[in-house]
């Protein structure tokens, strides 16, 4: 009886050890490089197992689980709550995962119709301070570095035995705290954290094309300078013109031109509210 106690209680730790580690960070972004008046502020999740972390949007997985939820019921996009999914838009399209296996870390985001990935290539380099504060609870050290043409003050804690952070950022002795660049255009604030079973799963609708990084930085710029271009060519520039009549709801009689004028407003007018990006280079 005692051994089965024993392997019950070994079992148990085992189990808890293996829980996924959810951190919550609050993310302040000013993404519009013609209007830093305009802050934008939502949270995102660090969820870190032994294996792997992965960092990405709140909002994020909530317009996942209604979108899910909607299709499993059978309504399809037609039975989903168009305010409620517009109050959980998100400036963090973005996912970042850290393979703690190889050490590596990959980036996904969406360009147009189509999901990106790439094998980060540049290490961050940190330069570590002496200098210590605390920040709630937690007793936290000065770090800094110099990534994607930003210049970062991080402050990590040894408390939190993880040596991660929010985004592309991790290495140090311990957990980031917070993090802003100093020009004050971003910045990541740990607010709590907790245990989760398992990583949920990220829906990423459309073709995920596996690039470079400087392949996925041209592509990037092919779409800021002319979205529509880019939106009606398909990968590699082979012509995929997009379809912009005759839907549910689009009104027959509609010109096509028109309709395509004001997409390519649309799109223009999301590229100017995100000309702030986080990396610079």
């Amino acid at each position: 009886m005692r051994k089965l106690g024993i392997i019950a209680l070994a079992l148990f730790i085992q189990h808890v050890s293996a829980q996924t580690n959810r951190f919550v960070y609050q993310v302040t972004m000013k993404p519009n490089a013609e209007n830093k008046s305009e802050i934008k502020t939502e949270n995102a999740y660090l969820d870190i197992s032994p294996e792997k972390s992965v960092f990405y949007s709140e909002n994020r997985i909530k317009r996942d689980s209604i979108m899910q939820k909607a299709f499993q019921g059978g309504g399809g996009r037609g039975s989903i709550n168009r305010d409620q999914m517009e109050s959980l838009r998100t400036n963090i399209s973005y996912s970042v995962e850290k393979d703690k296996t190889n050490q590596k870390t990959y980036f996904k985001d969406r360009i147009g119709r189509d999901m990106y990935s790439y094998e980060e290539d540049r290490p961050v380099s940190w330069k570590i301070s002496s200098e210590t504060r605390k920040i709630g609870e937690y007793k936290v050290q000065k770090a800094e570095t110099d990534f994607a043409g930003r210049k970062w003050t991080a402050w990590f804690t040894t408390d939190l035995p993880y040596q991660d952070g929010p985004y592309k950022f991790g290495g140090l002795p311990g957990l980031i705290v917070k993090i802003e660049d100093d020009k004050g255009d971003y910045s990541f604030d740990l607010m709590k954290n907790y245990k989760i079973a398992e990583f949920p799963t990220l829906n990423q609708f459309g073709n995920t094309l596996k690039v470079k990084r400087t392949d996925f930085v041209k592509q990037q710029q092919k779409f800021r300078t002319d979205p529509m271009s880019f939106m009606t060519q398909g990968a590699g520039g082979i012509s995929a013109p997009m379809r912009i009549g005759g839907g549910r709801g689009s009104g027959g009689n509609q010109n096509p031109a028109d309709i395509r004028k004001r997409m390519e407003e649309r799109v223009k007018e999301e590229a100017k509210k995100n000309s702030n990006p986080i990396e610079l280079q």
